[in-house]
């Protein structure tokens, strides 16, 4: 049975190496970078993370910025990931459920990500759950070796 509980940074390394490999090719900068990196970039921040058996099987990257327009706080998905053979098994859906009940007890207004249009699963799945946005994202690219 996969659950949903907070995830150490360092316990996610494999995680974060999967998602590295995956994403890579759909990324426009060519820099690899070192799991142990990644996990160290996200010390102190807040995962979530599905598990089946306690193994670590996806994680969530859920993080607040200020929502100037109504002077409150929201959320922000930075990153989704779940283990291939873990997919179509509801672990994201309840990573999401879990990142909406934070947000909620942390009083924050709404939750946004972005997705590559071209990951239609994911896409499948957020228009069952959330509102589209009617946004359009734009990239200035600082370092077009470790962008995305």
């Amino acid at each position: 049975m996969i659950t949903a509980a907070p995830l150490a940074a360092a316990d996610a390394t494999l995680l974060l190496a999967a998602y590295a490999a995956e994403m890579r090719g759909l990324l426009h900068g060519g820099a690899v970078a070192r799991a142990e990196d990644a996990a160290a970039l996200l010390e102190g921040t807040p995962l979530l993370g599905a598990f089946d058996g306690g193994v670590p099987v996806g994680f969530l990257l859920l993080i607040e910025i200020p929502e100037i327009v109504f002077a409150r706080r929201c959320g922000q998905i930075e990153d989704l990931f779940i283990l291939p053979p873990y997919r179509r098994r509801g672990a994201a859906r309840m990573l999401l459920a879990a990142a909406e009940s934070m947000a909620r007890t942390r009083g924050l207004s709404h939750i946004r990500w972005f997705v590559p249009e071209g990951d239609a699963a994911a896409i499948a799945l957020y228009e069952k759950i959330a509102e589209r946005a009617a946004w359009r994202g734009y990239i200035l690219r600082l370092d077009a070796n470790a962008s995305l």
